[in-house]
C-alpha cells in the first residue's frame, strides 16, 4: 500500500503546474481586471471633487464630506439588489447593468454643472456608486472561475494590482484636468464684483464636465467590449442564498471575532475615507504655498505607497500573526495623527501622508480575521464585512463638520484617530475565536 502511495504522489508531482491562466480565459480576464481600475478611479476621484466642490459651491467642509456620504451610501444599498439581480440575470449581464449605472451616473455630471446643483452632483455621485456595488459584486467570482481553483489565489492577487493602478491614477488625473491653478484667497473672494465671484463659481463647476465625459466614454467602450466577450458560465446550482440568512445572522452574533469584526471595519473604512478627503485640505492649511495640483499628486503616491504596504504586509505575515501585525500598524497610525495633530508644516502633512502606508493591510486583515473559520457562515459573515463600508459615508461630514465648528483640521483629526484605536483594540483584544 505504503508502495502505491508513494507512486500516486510521483505522478501527481511529475503532472506540470496547474495555469494561473488558461489562455482561453485571456480576454475576459483582462476586461474583468479592468473593473477593478475603474471602481477605484471613481472612488478616489472623490477626493478632488471634496476640494473642488468647496470652491464651485462655496461649501463648508462638513458639506462637501457629504459626497463621500452619497458614494458610499449607494454601496451600501446597492449591495443587496447587486446579488440579487446577479441571481435572475447572471454576472455578465449584472456587470452590464452596473456598467450601464456607472455610465448614467458620470453623464449626469454634465447638466449638474450646468444648472450649478450640488444635490444633482450628490445624486450622479451615487448612482454611480450603485453601479459600482453591481461590479464589485461579480467580480471576484468571476476571477477566481477563470481557471483551476488552486491558482484562484493568484489571479485574484493579480486583479487586485489593477486597483492600485486605478488609486493613483484618480488624484493624479482629477489634479490635472479637474484643478485649474487658480487660487484665490478669501480676501481675494470678497474682493470680487458679484458678477466676477459668479463667473469664477460657474468656471469650477464646468471644470469636471469633460473630465467626467471621458470616463463615460472609458465606460461605455468597456461594456461594448464585455458585451461581446465570451465568459466562463458560473454553475452556482440552485441552491437559494436566502435560505437561512436569519438563523446564520443570529448564530454570527454571538461569535465574539464576527460581530467586534464588524464595528471595526465600520471604524476603520471611516478613518481611512475620512483621511483621504481631507488630505488635500489639510496640506493646502499645513503648507500654503502648495498648489492643489500639487496636494493632489501627494495623495496619489501615497496610494503607491499603499500598494507596496499591501505586498510587503503579506511577506510579514509569514513570520508574524496578523493580529500582532494588525496591532503594530495600528499604533504607528495613531502616533502618526497625533504627530500630524500637534505639528505643523511639511511635519504633519509627512506624518499624514505616512498614515496611508500603515493602513495597507487593515482592510484585508480585518475582513480576514472577522470571517475566519466561519464553516457555512462565511458567506453572510462576508456580506455584512462588506457593508461596513457604510462607515466611509459617516466619518468624512463629521470630520468636517467638526473642523468647520472648530476652526481646524488638525482637531477633527481626532475622530480618525479614534478608528484607529478601535483598529488597534480589534487586534488586541477583540479578535478571539470562540
Amino acid at each position: 500500500m505504503a508502495y502505491v502511495d508513494e507512486r500516486i504522489e510521483a505522478a501527481a508531482a511529475a503532472q506540470p503546474p496547474a495555469p494561473i491562466l488558461p489562455a482561453r480565459y485571456v480576454l475576459p480576464f483582462i476586461l474583468v481586471t479592468t473593473l477593478f481600475f475603474s471602481w477605484a478611479l471613481a472612488a478616489q476621484l472623490n477626493d478632488v471633487l471634496i476640494r473642488q466642490f468647496q470652491k464651485a459651491f462655496d461649501l463648508t467642509r462638513g458639506q462637501s464630506g457629504l459626497i463621500q456620504t452619497a458614494f458610499y451610501g449607494g454601496y451600501f444599498l446597492g449591495a443587496i439588489p447587486a446579488g440579487l439581480v446577479m441571481r435572475k440575470v447572471g454576472y455578465k449581464n449584472g456587470i452590464l447593468v452596473g456598467l450601464a449605472l456607472y455610465f448614467i451616473g458620470a453623464l449626469l455630471f454634465y447638466p449638474a454643472a450646468e444648472m450649478r446643483l450640488f444635490p444633482f452632483f450628490l445624486a450622479a455621485l451615487y448612482i454611480i456608486a450603485f453601479g459600482l456595488s453591481f461590479l464589485e459584486t461579480a467580480a471576484n467570482p468571476f476571477v477566481s472561475t477563470m481557471g483551476p481553483a488552486e491558482t484562484g489565489p493568484a489571479r485574484l492577487n493579480l486583479a487586485q494590482s489593477f486597483y492600485g493602478i486605478g488609486a493613483f491614477l484618480g488624484p493624479f488625473l482629477g489634479g490635472l484636468f479637474i484643478f485649474s491653478g487658480v487660487e484665490h484667497s478669501p480676501a481675494d473672494l470678497a474682493a470680487m464684483t458679484p458678477a466676477d465671484l459668479d463667473a469664477y463659481r460657474t468656471a469650477e463647476a464646468h471644470a469636471v464636465q469633460l473630465p467626467y465625459l471621458a470616463v463615460a466614454a472609458g465606460v461605455a467602450l468597456l461594456a461594448m467590449l464585455i458585451a461581446l466577450a465570451r465568459f466562463p458560465v458560473i454553475d452556482e446550482g440552485a441552491t437559494n442564498v436566502m435560505a437561512g440568512w436569519r438563523t446564520s445572522f443570529r448564530q454570527l452574533l454571538t461569535i465574539n471575532h464576527f460581530r467586534w469584526g464588524v464595528l471595526t471595519q465600520f471604524a476603520y473604512v471611516g478613518a481611512q475615507v475620512a483621511i483621504w478627503s481631507y488630505f488635500i485640505d489639510f496640506t493646502k492649511d499645513m503648507n500654503p504655498q502648495t498648489s492643489e495640483r500639487a496636494a493632489a499628486h501627494l495623495l496619489s503616491f501615497g496610494f503607491l505607497a499603499l500598494m507596496v504596504g499591501r505586498f510587503s504586509g503579506a511577506f510579514i505575515m509569514q513570520r508574524w500573526s496578523a493580529p500582532k501585525l494588525l496591532s503594530l500598524y495600528s499604533v504607528i497610525n495613531v502616533l502618526l495623527l497625533a504627530l500630524a495633530m500637534s505639528s505643523s508644516g511639511g511635519i504633519a502633512t509627512g506624518a499624514l501622508w505616512l498614515t496611508i502606508f500603515f493602513m495597507s493591510i487593515m482592510f484585508p486583515t480585518i475582513f480576514a480575521l472577522g470571517v475566519r473559520n466561519l464553516g457555512s457562515l462565511t458567506k453572510v459573515a462576508s456580506s455584512f464585512m462588506i457593508m461596513a463600508i457604510i462607515g466611509g459615508a459617516v466619518f468624512p461630514p463629521l470630520v468636517g463638520s467638526v473642523a468647520d465648528a472648530t476652526g481646524s483640521l488638525q482637531l477633527a483629526l481626532a475622530i480618525p484617530l479614534l478608528g484607529f484605536v478601535a483598529v488597534l483594540a480589534y487586534g488586541l483584544f477583540g479578535y478571539r475565536e470562540r
